[in-house]
């Protein structure tokens, strides 16, 4: 008979906890995409810094070693739809948290018009009512591949598959749905401009 496997950790937390920028820059993170908490972020950002650091030692390595490394990881990113098709090593490096968030599901159900807002779009994908390739999914932080975000859809037995359910959005319902171009300012720093 077999133990009880405790499950691996899938984030490296911050080696110093009470760093007041770090703190802020988090806080930001976690309200702006509705994560569930401070360790969904934590995931996707040992999931980026693995990223970098096989760019950085294929960087390292002599330039005809270095073709097959290369290749997968560029073609693995290409994939994610974190970067664009002629990309190089240099473009692994210049990859920030916001374009990993950009491909989690919870997302890219709010990108597509599907959900109200981010904390909508995770409360549709964990209740079953969102489905991927007409299969359901239930997992808010799943990184999408490329295209995928096309083939996001109500589940078929959602009762938001209906156009009159009161709660599926409408045209004026909808935020506006890019991606935003500027960080919003956090608490601490509004809370500094009016003691200035």
């Amino acid at each position: 008979m077999g133990g009880i496997r405790k499950p691996k950790k899938k984030f490296i937390s911050p080696g110093h906890p009470w760093q007041k920028t770090r703190l802020a820059e988090e806080l930001t993170f976690v309200g702006e995409y509705a994560l569930r908490n401070k360790r969904e972020l934590w995931r996707h950002r040992t999931l980026l810094a693995r990223f970098r650091g096989i760019a950085r030692d294929v960087l390292a390595m002599p330039f005809d070693r270095r073709g097959v490394q290369e290749t997968q990881l560029l073609g693995r990113l290409q994939r994610l739809s974190l970067l664009k098709e002629h990309s190089s090593l240099d473009d692994v490096l210049n990859l920030t948290i916001r374009d990993v968030l950009e491909r989690r599901l919870q997302t890219q159900v709010f990108r597509q018009g599907l959900a109200k807002s981010f904390h909508h779009a995770r409360q549709l994908i964990i209740h079953g009512h969102i489905m991927l390739d007409n299969h359901r999914v239930s997992s808010p932080g799943m990184l999408l591949k490329k295209g995928q975000e096309k083939a996001l859809e109500y589940s078929t037995a959602s009762p938001y598959r209906s156009p009159n359910h009161p709660e599926r959005p409408k045209g004026d319902d909808v935020e506006p749905a890019s991606a935003p171009k500027a960080t919003r300012q956090s608490r601490a720093e509004k809370r500094e401009e009016k003691t200035r």
